[in-house]
């Protein structure tokens, strides 16, 4: 996988960053969502490095990158400490702006850095989600089935932990399977990485840290909403047509484009024939898709 690229680690404060660099031309930055890591953009990074310098990144938490310790208020996890992790490093491979396309949780990181360093993020990118203030304000019976996982993660230590370590492989692949809707889409290879991942206790760890700092991010959305502050950058907001099987989840329940118009001026975006796993299921749509669209954020 990654065929051509480098594998940095970069040490960014109080943790380091693991990614993967290569290609020419404007540089973006891609970040994966849950319970995945850099590893899901091997199918669309190759594509999108044909005119552009990609960088592919586990998030702080995931992958290799760093673990470092949390804290009562789960701050060290919040989007806003992971933003500025990846704008470190993007700093250090000589980036000051760039695009910014953030899948699942890596959307959640990618519109925070837009909205904390505007100077940073030239165009984003948000795929299959809403910002995580919109979830907790439209959650209903149907929502809180689909998302069932944010509320098991919520708890505090060590439940989540403890029940997902418990069938590790078991429940990774019965989540995999239940958001992609394209068979084959993610192979044993790519599968097996994530695996390796998951089974690390610092890993699940982190990733519950993650979801346990949601009602902090959710309210440094709202500080944004009554400050009226607005994402200046053009937004593409791209997601899966096909989540039938998942009536309460945002694309299905939700206008997209609606939401992400609350929060930016230029948002322009659509569905692609796949369910929640767009750059594995559909890597060449969504390379298509990233590139025209990064070709007119430029």
């Amino acid at each position: 996988m990654f065929d051509g690229f480098e594998r940095r680690l970069i040490e960014v404060g109080e943790t380091t960053i693991n990614l993967v660099a290569g290609g020419a031309g404007p540089p973006v930055l891609l970040l994966h969502g849950y319970p995945q890591t850099h590893v899901m953009w091997r199918r669309t990074a190759p594509l999108l490095a044909e005119r552009h310098t990609v960088v592919a990144a586990d998030l702080r938490g995931y992958g290799d990158s760093g673990k470092p310790p949390s804290a009562a208020d789960h701050a060290p996890y919040s989007k806003r400490a992971m933003a500025e992790d990846q704008r470190r490093a993007m700093a250090a491979l000589g980036f000051d702006r760039f695009h910014v396309v953030g899948h699942d949780r890596g959307a959640r990181v990618g519109y925070r850095l837009a909205y904390d360093r505007p100077e940073s993020v030239a165009g984003l990118a948000v795929l299959d989600v809403v910002a995580t203030g919109d979830i907790f304000a439209n959650i209903d019976a149907r929502m809180a089935e689909a998302y069932f996982h944010w509320f098991l993660m919520l708890q505090p230590e060590p439940l989540a932990e403890r029940l997902m370590s418990a069938e590790p492989e078991f429940y990774l692949r019965w989540l995999l399977d239940r958001w992609c809707a394209t068979p084959g889409a993610i192979t044993d290879a790519a599968f097996a990485e994530y695996l390796r991942c998951f089974r690390d206790p610092a890993t699940l760890h982190a990733m519950c840290e993650d979801y346990r700092a949601a009602p902090l991010d959710a309210a440094h959305d709202a500080a944004d909403a009554a400050a009226g502050r607005r994402i200046a950058c053009p937004v593409l907001a791209l997601w899966g047509a096909r989540q039938g099987n998942r009536p309460g989840w945002p694309s299905v329940a939700l206008d997209i484009l609606a939401a992400w118009r609350a929060r930016a001026s230029d948002v322009v975006g659509g569905p692609l024939d796949c369910g929640h796993f767009l750059p594995e299921e559909a890597p060449k749509e969504t390379a298509e898709a990233l590139l025209g669209f990064l070709a007119r954020a430029a």
